[in-house]
């Protein structure tokens, strides 16, 4: 995407790139999980590529002046592989491709820190993978802001999806955005983040409950060494090994790709109504056996 300096000049040299560093991997995450610790769920590759607190230079401005800004994928779920610098009011972000999946290029979740008040951006994400996408229905990507502690969208009519032919026509995604404080640390991702931790500490609630309609299996482990659990909800007497009468079996996933997080408030969404005591929730629970795999939620 072609920038226009103050004076109206179109400017497009790009800087050296600020690429991921191995520091990343030394991020540390510290509070429990039931039994485990974040920092051990997250001593596999979980940050390996991310970029770490870069703060990428422009038309010879080194340091950390204020108004350049300092860019961090380096946490759970984090997803920021390499920043270019365009001009001093943008930026190409390249994000990593989908762990095991080299041709998904989708979920972004980076912060940015260091902004002026009223400085205004353009943040060019370059190289998505997916021609289709909800973002040309309308969808905007997400920012939280110290000072707006809930996610909220972007307006639509900041938002722009095209094919672009400075990046071999892969379909890029920008969208223009004005930091309105200061000191505040700002978050941009492609949806609302669900993050492990936080389907950790759902199941454990869960099981705190002692349901007795409710269990949840340990199934395997991911490539990363994070938990892949199953959950059933059933009336306690249709799970028996010898029971007389075949139940329906209602099997469930919530969510494949990173970028999927959707699924996975939904996913909650219908646990939450089939332990609760709503009369059809009771229902299905005598007459269906319900597996929800929860490997799919939250992989990033």
């Amino acid at each position: 995407m072609a920038s226009h300096a103050p004076d109206g000049s179109s400017e497009r040299s790009c800087n050296a790139p600020i690429l991921a560093s191995s520091v990343a991997t030394n991020a540390t995450v510290s509070g429990k999980i039931g039994e485990e610790t974040l920092e051990s769920l997250m001593s596999g590759d979980g940050f390996v590529g991310n970029v770490h607190d870069a703060c990428p230079d422009y038309a010879g401005k080194r340091g950390r002046e204020k108004g350049q800004l300092i860019f961090d994928a380096a946490f759970e779920s984090g997803n920021l592989g390499r920043v270019d610098v365009i001009s001093a009011f943008e930026y190409d972000l390249f994000i990593r491709p989908d762990t095991c999946s080299e041709k998904y290029q989708l979920w972004f979740y980076f912060s940015v820190r260091n902004a002026r008040k009223d400085q205004r951006v353009i943040f060019n994400i370059v190289n998505f993978s997916k021609t289709k996408s909800l973002y040309h229905d309308g969808m905007t990507p997400v920012v939280w802001s110290t000072s707006r502690p809930k996610w909220v969208r972007l307006p639509s009519q900041s938002v722009f999806y095209y094919r672009c032919p400075d990046h071999n026509f892969h379909y890029v995604m920008s969208f223009a955005f004005m930091f309105d404080a200061e000191d505040d640390l700002y978050k941009f991702a492609y949806c609302f983040p669900y993050t492990y931790s936080e389907l950790q500490h759902y199941l454990a609630r869960l099981g705190r409950m002692k349901l007795d309609f409710f269990k949840r299996d340990l199934i395997g482990s991911s490539v990363q060494k994070r938990r892949v659990d199953m959950i059933t909800i059933s009336n306690p007497e249709n799970l028996r090994p010898n029971r007389e009468v075949k139940m329906k079996t209602v099997v469930i996933t919530g969510r494949v790709h990173p970028g999927e997080t959707p699924a996975s408030f939904v996913c909650r969404g219908l646990i939450e109504f089939l332990i609760s005591d709503d009369p059809q929730a009771k229902k299905l629970r005598r007459h269906v056996i319900f597996h929800i795999t929860a490997r799919s939620w939250a992989l990033t």
